[in-house]
């Protein structure tokens, strides 16, 4: 795969120390556009802020689309989430992995968790800032011209039945080889135009949150909480 980088958790105290100087760059909603596929809306219905992205996030994804092979196009499943929803999202994934891990620790549950969900306060008490609730980060997958998913191992949508998230993982060694490939051919376009991917999901990249300025060394991220 074109470039990978290491498991550093989304709310790593090394990520967390990264400074917020929001930008105040609009956001861009892609229902209002004809360059981006969407699915249907994710996790909850009337979710209408799903399609909803900063500016230049949306600007760099049609860039990267851009560069895919003739055939392929990128289907968002999610961008912008409310904070709301965020916390449902991150108490569920709690939930079930302590039904499977009994006997772990808050903090071994906590971290585990954050494998595959961001959390809206950090584990000493403090309020995090989760990529998807700047607008920074989009949940994408390849679709075929006819608009059919293609072989990605796992569908974003199914992320909450991977407890292990062994499938989840952008590098997984459990997934077919042509799913490999398709992941590749993601990540190569999406690393091209400035794109970060969370490793412990596929689908997740981001541009401008602490995540991204992290891995790029920025000294801040440039979108804060909306």
């Amino acid at each position: 795969m074109s470039e990978t980088y290491p498991m550093i958790l989304i709310a790593d105290p090394k990520v967390l120390a990264i400074p917020v100087i929001d930008n105040q760059e609009a956001l861009i909603d892609i229902r209002q556009k004809n360059t981006l596929v969407y699915g249907e809306s994710p996790e909850i219905p009337n979710n209408t802020d799903y399609t909803k992205m900063r500016a230049t996030v949306y600007q760099k994804i049609q860039q990267a689309q851009a560069l895919l092979p003739a055939g392929l196009r990128f289907c968002l499943y999610e961008a912008y989430r409310s904070l709301t929803l965020q916390k449902m999202l991150f108490d569920n994934r709690f939930e079930k992995i302590s039904a499977v891990h009994s006997q772990w620790s808050q903090e071994q549950l906590f971290l585990e968790t954050i494998k595959m969900a961001s959390p809206v306060v950090n584990l000493d008490g403090t309020k995090n800032i989760p990529p998807h609730v700047t607008g920074a980060a989009i949940d994408i997958y390849l679709i075929d011209a006819e608009g059919s998913a293609v072989d990605m191992g796992i569908h974003p949508k199914d992320w909450m039945q991977d407890l292990e998230g062994l499938l989840s993982l952008t590098e997984s060694p459990q997934i077919s080889k042509q799913a490999k490939q398709n992941r590749a051919i993601m990540s190569q376009v999406l690393t091209a135009v400035g794109f970060v991917n969370y490793p412990s999901e596929f689908w997740h990249w981001s541009y401008g949150d602490r995540y991204w300025a992290y891995h790029q060394n920025q000294p801040h991220a440039l979108y804060g909480i909306i």
